[in-house]
């Protein structure tokens, strides 16, 4: 990571992406915004704020009420020189946009043999909490991290949603920035420079000696509310932040995971075929696999899609209270 160049200060989530997008805009001519409503409206959760009075139209643009064209737009701009930022309203419209983002961006370079690149950088908020129901409150970070080609990040803090989307701009290849929308209203230290955070390394927030959890986006906090209250009661929780879905930063997974014995993963979207079982899957197939004390375990969202009501909603995807008695169970040896 690049050493930050001016003290922090505090700042929202969405500020932090705003200040890395104008900094981006300042340093580079070729970066430009598009996105539906991101000019005048500042954004459907108001992340780009005044940029277009600061930038102007040409490099903040609103686009038509069409993912697919919106996104095919995007690609073509990068494959021509400039590195757009293309913000969908809510992840869930991405998949209107699956065969621009899927077929078209991921695969460029490898079908010119490396002659082009799509230096692209997607925004997707994404994740459920603030009832707006099945079609727009969905984690697909599963979805695009099965995809060669891509890369695809969840920032938890702040300070790494600024640095991690200052390194998607700087990658030759397209990223998908999954920004949980509950999220967006969190404080934090931020730099007021330039800084990166590498794509594909995880962080550890908590250390620990019992268990190894690893989460992502909003369940990283979670995961750290639990570990709190677990701690009052001896158990020592390690919390690691993925930051990185593609890659996945599995050395620093295993490592953890050989000192505590025991993993749970925590993640937003459906159990099944999620990232838990990838996670799963590059523990058991590692060193890591004869260090178990108890079976590797995942929690995930349930098998549904996310409910309007705010009770259902809250239980159809990992909760505090839920990923303590997961973690007691494991620790427990009742698995």
């Amino acid at each position: 990571m690049n050493a930050p160049a001016h003290p922090s200060r505090t700042l929202s989530y969405a500020e932090a992406l705003r200040e890395a997008m104008a900094l981006a805009l300042e340093s580079d001519p070729n970066v430009v915004l598009m996105g539906e409503d991101i000019g005048v409206y500042g954004g459907a959760f108001q992340v780009t704020g005044d940029l277009i009075d600061r930038f102007g139209p040409d490099r903040v643009m609103d686009t038509p009420i069409s993912e697919l064209g919106g996104a095919g737009v995007a690609v073509g701009a990068a494959l021509t020189g400039l590195r757009p930022i293309y913000e969908f309203q809510f992840s869930d419209f991405a998949a209107l946009a699956m065969e621009q983002i899927v077929n078209q961006a991921a695969k460029m370079r490898f079908m010119l043999g490396g002659e082009a690149s799509v230096p692209l950088v997607f925004r997707m908020p994404s994740g459920s909490g603030t009832g707006a129901a099945a079609q727009h409150s969905q984690s697909f970070e599963a979805w695009f991290g099965h995809v060669p080609g891509l890369k695809v990040v969840q920032p938890s803090t702040p300070y790494d949603a600024k640095g991690l989307l200052l390194a998607a701009l700087a990658d030759p290849d397209p990223v998908i920035i999954f920004e949980h929308k509950l999220l967006y209203k969190m404080k934090g230290d931020v730099p007021a420079g330039h800084y990166t955070i590498p794509i594909g390394k995880a962080e550890i927030r908590r250390e620990g000696t019992d268990i190894t959890i690893i989460a992502g986006a909003i369940m990283v906090h979670r995961a750290l509310e639990a570990a709190e209250t677990l701690a009052a009661d001896g158990i020592s929780a390690e919390v690691i932040d993925l930051r990185s879905v593609r890659p996945i930063d599995s050395a620093t997974i295993i490592a953890s995971v050989c000192k505590t014995g025991r993993a749970l993963c925590v993640f937003e979207g459906v159990r099944t075929l999620g990232l838990g079982a990838e996670i799963s899957a590059l523990i058991a197939e590692s060193d890591a696999f004869d260090y178990l004390e108890a079976p590797i375990m995942r929690l995930g969202g349930a098998e549904a899609p996310i409910p309007y009501n705010p009770d259902l909603e809250r239980a159809a995807v990992p909760q505090v209270d839920g990923i303590e008695r997961a973690v007691r169970k494991l620790v427990g040896g009742e698995v």
